[in-house]
């Protein structure tokens, strides 16, 4: 065997164990280890509840947003909510200042700093004993905080993230490639549930206890370093998929591109502040779920770059089983790319999920160079 096909077969066999091979070694084990969260039955335990909402120029969500947690089934008297507003532009404050009651609070950030600095401002004047992250645009289930906060009655548990629900109303591939990911995604949560923690949460249905909030860097990815800091704590990071939340996925393919792209850049910053983690020594088996699950899940462009590259010259030199592998790799590409040229309902869903992988890997890759640029992002735009 020589070289060429040696980078082909471990390319090839590292794309397939991130998006397969780990999740069934994860599935594996989470049946044999089978760490239970001991929750209380919903409704049961209700301690006091903070929602923080970080909106920049939301004037077409913020009320329905803020109504939403202000109708949820929870005791009136045991919740409020803190709008951070980053400088808004368009009425954002305005909007919630209208709403007459007095469990809302608006905070305005000036000069615009970005989310983790707004979350950092709002957390000294929450009083709740869990503090609820939403989106802006983030549509509660009525039962999801009663769902949220009864993973809490377990001490072991720190930081707790629920279920998002992405709806493609106009059936586009960029919504159906989402949704078929996003549940992938929640069936993985499930199986690192049961292993201890989770790895990766999804920001708008998320929780901690007040008391163990760590003020992060302006320029980290409070969706991915605030939970990571809570596993350095000791603590249990996990999935409760009771708590639902939806979300009109993106459309637009650049816009999803653009979301990607930053998250990716801050997501490798977070892996470089946070590398202690990976040590199997301190922290066991999470390290190799982190390892797992995000290095190699966003180094995924360079395995998939390198199994094409070395193929080329395989397949020129006129072996048939080559040419047949360079085949199924072209036929792959071009699912993906007659789903970016059509984008059209009636196409495949594996056509929109292909179209999905491909984005997610374009934008890893974009973010990896400006990432080894040394670039940084703090500051963000609603999502279209």
């Amino acid at each position: 065997m020589d070289v060429l096909e040696i980078v082909f077969w471990w390319s090839v066999g590292l794309v397939v164990y991130v998006y397969a091979g780990y999740p069934l070694l994860a599935g594996l084990l989470a049946r044999l280890l089978r760490r239970q969260v001991r929750q209380a039955e919903p409704g049961s335990f209700q301690p006091t509840v903070t929602v923080v909402i970080a909106a920049f120029n939301e004037a077409a969500n913020i009320e329905e947003t803020v109504r939403n947690k202000l109708g949820l089934d929870y005791p009136a008297d045991k919740i409020n909510i803190i709008v951070v507003s980053d400088e808004s532009e368009d009425g954002t404050d305005e909007i919630v200042r209208s709403i007459n009651d007095p469990r809302v609070r608006l905070i305005r950030q000036t000069p615009r700093a970005g989310k983790t600095s707004g979350l950092n401002l709002a957390l000294p004047d929450a009083t709740g004993e869990i503090v609820v992250f939403s989106d802006a645009n983030s549509l509660y289930q009525s039962d999801a905080l009663n769902h949220l906060v009864a993973v809490f009655a377990d001490p072991a548990v720190g930081y707790v993230t629920g279920r998002m629900v992405y709806k493609a109303p106009d059936g586009s591939l960029t919504g159906e490639g989402c949704s078929a990911y996003m549940t992938y995604e929640n069936a993985l949560r499930a199986m690192e549930t049961d292993l201890g923690s989770i790895v990766g949460v999804d920001g708008g249905v998320d929780a901690i206890r007040r008391t163990i909030y760590t003020p992060m860097n302006a320029d980290q990815l409070p969706d991915f370093v605030q939970p990571l800091t809570v596993r350095e704590q000791g603590y249990r990071v996990v999935y409760q998929p009771e708590a639902l939340l939806y979300e009109d996925a993106l459309a637009s393919v650049n816009d999803e591109f653009r979301m990607r792209v930053r998250v990716s850049l801050r997501a490798f910053h977070a892996l470089k502040d946070k590398a202690a983690l990976l040590n199997p020594i301190r922290f066991g088996i999470f390290a190799w779920q982190l390892f797992s699950h995000k290095v190699l899940r966003y180094l995924a462009f360079l395995f998939m770059i390198a199994a094409l590259a070395a193929n080329i010259p395989l397949a020129l030199s006129g072996d048939l089983f080559w040419r047949g592998m360079m085949v199924a790799q072209v036929a792959f590409y071009l699912l993906a790319f007659i789903g970016h040229t059509l984008r059209q309902r009636d196409l495949p869903k594996m056509v929109g999920l292909i179209y999905y992988l491909c984005v997610l890997n374009v934008a890893s890759a974009m973010a990896w160079v400006q990432f080894l640029q040394g670039r940084k992002q703090v500051i963000w735009k609603p999502r279209t």
